[in-house]
Order: C-alpha cells, then structure tokens, then sequence
C-alpha cells in the first residue's frame, strides 16, 4: 500500500485532469507506491491565500484518523467521513462542482486514502488489486472525496448530518442517488433514508428499483406539490462559510453541526416516506416475481 505523500502542499489548490494524469502512474493504481509531490505541486493553479477555507492539515487529520479508526472494514469509514468532510470543507456547490479541487485533495493531500480505500480485491489469481483512476479524478459522484462531500450536502437535513451517516453506510444508495437530480429535492432525500431505515429497500437490485420507479413517477407527477418544501436561507449558508476561520476541529466521537438551515418540513417527509414505500411495491426488481 502506497504511503503517504514526502511533500504534503500546506493549503489546497486546483488541479486540472490533464496536469494530473502523468501523477496516475501505473504503480499508483496498484497501489505499489506513490509520488513524492514536489512534481506534482509546480502543476497546480493556487487558491486565494487569505481564505483559511483551503488549509490542506485539518483534511489529512482527518482521513488519518478514518484510515485508524476502520482499519478492520474500509467500507464504514465513508458514513463516518462524510459529514466531517462537508463540515471541515466549508465550501458551497459551485466551488464543490469544481473537479480541480477534488482531483488536488485525492493526488496531493491525500492519495494514500484513495488507495487505501478502493484498492480493489483481485477477482481472482491471474489479476491484480487496482484503483480505478475516477476515484482520483473523475465524475462527481464516483471521485473518492467529491462523493462524499456532495452525499453530505444532498442528505443533510439542515444542519442535521445524521441522515447522511443513514445513507452513507449504504454504498448503493448513494451511488444510485448521486447519478439523479431529483435527490435536490430535500424531502426525497429524507425520504429515501427513511425508507432504508425501515427495511423496505435495502439491496442494490432493490434500491435501483425503487429509484427507476422514483425517477419514472417523477415524469408525471411533482414531488414539489406533494411534499413542499421550504426556501433554503441562503444566509444560514453565507454565515456558515464566512465563520471558518473560527470554527474549531470537527469532533471525532459526535457529528458536527452544520448550517443552520430549517430541517426539511416533516409532513413532507412523511407524505414521500409512504408514497415511495407504495411505489416500491411495482417497482422493477431484477429478480423478484411481479406481485399480482
């Protein structure tokens, strides 16, 4: 397993994935052995100085810690880490939108996480443990860390994270959800986590079932009139970013708070709880017998 980087940048900064892709070496996806850094730090664009939001040491304090505390099942650590990140992290979507600052955090703060989180087991004798390279810089939804930033920022309920640890330790639900807007819809989110909770849907055949069905009922029908929600105060967000500097560390044994937005109204929540468990009755299965 590679080790972490010799130079370790002090702040975070922008990476393009043209300037990263000679950083994705063979032995780095095989988790053989990484970079030194120094190379790597003369291809990245810098982000303003006086922003204190892009201090690279409280995040590699913080996969440190997930590589400790789950050494014995890797899986687990991204329930844990994702609400921290988002909280450490205080960006808002169009920064987080931005692939350069995820493709920096993966390959220069901290690649000895991505490989020590999705260095895959070889299917069999004849082939071998390998990273796939989007979790270094690819698509929002499948990059190590962007994943789990953006599955914070959809599933939190305010400034609630515990629904985000819900869906977080389901891998399938998550990547299910990722890949659809209609996840910005605040009462789906919860919804959806409401449903795991409670057994209904809880396979990876069956959560892609549920969320086919959510998508096509979706078609006709609008989540909005049937589970309003309230306007997000965009100042709740503004305070929260602008009070980073002040922030003390993300605490380790209890969630951190994030904005203090209104959490999502619970008669919605409860209206799509029901109508999503209904819908999951005639949802398409792969592999379940039709109920007739």
């Amino acid at each position: 397993m590679i080790e972490k980087p010799h130079h370790v940048p002090d702040r975070l900064g922008l990476l393009s994935a043209a300037a990263a892709e000679p950083f994705l070496t063979e032995d780095l996806l095989k988790g053989v052995e990484g970079h030194g850094g120094v190379d790597l730090a003369r291809v990245v664009d810098p982000l303003p100085e006086d922003d204190p939001r892009w201090e690279a040491e409280p995040l590699r304090e913080l996969v440190e810690d997930a590589m400790h505390e789950f050494r014995d099942n890797r899986t687990h650590a991204d329930a844990w880490l994702a609400p921290r990140l988002h909280a450490a992290l205080r960006i808002v979507r169009r920064e987080a939108a931005d692939r350069r600052l995820w493709n920096h955090l993966a390959l220069a703060v901290a690649p000895d996480y991505v490989a020590w989180r999705h260095l895959s087991t070889p299917a069999s004798e004849q082939s071998e443990s390998r990273i796939n390279p989007a979790r270094f810089r690819g698509a929002l939804d499948r990059q190590c860390f962007s994943r789990l930033w953006w599955a914070a920022e959809m599933f939190r309920d305010g400034a609630d994270y515990s629904p985000v640890v819900t869906a977080c330790a389901n891998q399938d639900l998550i990547h299910s959800a990722l890949r659809r807007d209609l996840i910005d819809h605040r009462p789906t989110a919860q919804a959806l986590v409401r449903v795991l909770g409670r057994g209904i849907a809880t396979t990876g055949r069956e959560i892609e079932g549920l969320m086919t069905a959510i998508s096509a009922a979706g078609a006709t029908l609008v989540y909005d009139a049937l589970a309003p929600d309230e306007p997000r105060d965009p100042e709740a967000l503004r305070q929260w970013v602008a009070e980073a500097e002040s922030a003390p560390p993300v605490p380790r044994r209890s969630l951190p708070a994030g904005p203090d937005e209104e959490p999502v109204p619970e008669d919605s929540v409860a209206a799509l709880t029901e109508f999503f468990a209904e819908l999951f009755e005639t949802a398409p299965v792969r592999g379940r017998t039709p109920q007739g």
